[in-house]
């Protein structure tokens, strides 16, 4: 860790708050973009249009009914999937239990009445339909991530939420851009589609060419002020690593997670971005590997613990 000694268990509780919130965030965007598909088109597949989103999150569907309800239950329902909403806020909560003396306690508290909340909220959803649900959480995770950039001191231990935060954000703009390369026929229009991604406004602004599939992309993956596009987010991971690290060392040499992370970017800023869109899919498989590795790596250095030392008698066996 950095000079600052923080501990790695709080560091590591952390950076999974960053990456939860951000994951809850993010598929209630997904998942009422896709509900609203399924409404009201009336010839949509309502098969595919499931199995698309439990390709998105990296849920198994072997096994499910592919029907509205099924998937709801458990895509946005189900606390005990990870993957889910209501899994990544409970996700959320229990990593800032274990690191209650950190977080501010207005953080602690939007936090701890979001969680109780979704049960109520869960019930009203089943009957009146998810849209109200999402909404919530939406507007939770929002309050969520403005209290954690406001009540935090800027320290390593908000470095650590802000580089999980970028990091989930990452992966799932990607997981969202390969489902709708994936599963086309499924996938909603492009401006359902950048209201997935938190990013029809921000596009609309910059220009009006909704029927430009390789300016969609191109927009969110390079886009330099928005900051959900993944070379934003990139960005913000270097700044981060680069804070974290004490101050003899803030180089790249030795420390793999940056030298990802330059690797990445390295991919995006030299891209013809006339072309985007034909070489999205191995683009979108470079991340999704770069998110695996900037985690494993970020874990291995400063989240690992070590095996205790066992003391033995001089002479002992």
């Amino acid at each position: 860790m950095s000079e600052r000694g923080m501990l790695s268990r709080l560091a590591e509780s952390l950076f999974w708050i960053g990456r939860y919130i951000e994951r809850a965030d993010d598929t209630s965007r997904i998942v009422d973009s896709y509900v609203h598909r399924m409404v009201e088109d009336p010839f949509n597949d309502e098969a595919a249009t499931c199995q698309s989103l439990f390709a998105i999150l990296g849920i198994d569907a072997t096994d499910l009914a592919l029907t509205r309800t099924s998937t709801l239950d458990t895509i946005v329902y189900d606390v005990q999937k990870p993957n889910s909403i209501a899994g990544s806020l409970n996700g959320a909560y229990e990593n800032a239990r274990r690191s209650r003396d950190f977080i501010s306690s207005e953080m602690w508290v939007a936090l701890n009445t979001t969680r109780n909340e979704l049960r109520p909220r869960e019930r009203v959803a089943r009957t009146l339909g998810p849209a109200t649900y999402l909404a919530y959480v939406r507007e939770r995770c929002a309050l969520l991530a403005g209290l954690t950039d406001a009540t935090l001191s800027h320290d390593d231990g908000w470095q650590f939420l802000v580089l999980g935060r970028n990091i989930e954000r990452i992966d799932m703009t990607a997981r969202l851009l390969r489902g709708r390369v994936a599963y086309m026929e499924a996938s909603p229009d492009w401006m359902a589609f950048l209201r997935a991604s938190g990013a029809m406004e921000a596009f609309m602004r910059s220009t009006h060419q909704l029927d430009n599939a390789n300016g969609v992309a191109t927009f969110l993956m390079l886009d330099r002020m928005f900051p959900r596009s993944v070379l934003f987010a990139l960005n913000v991971i270097d700044e981060a690593l680069m804070e974290i690290q004490s101050a003899g060392q803030r180089d790249n040499h030795g420390d793999s997670a940056r030298q990802i992370v330059a690797h990445a970017r390295s991919q995006l800023e030299f891209i013809d971005t006339e072309t985007l869109l034909d070489q999205l899919p191995e683009l979108l498989q470079i991340l999704e590997s770069a998110c695996y590795r900037i985690t494993d790596a970020v874990t291995h250095k400063y989240f690992r613990h070590e095996e205790a030392i066992l003391w033995v008698s001089e002479g002992g066996l």
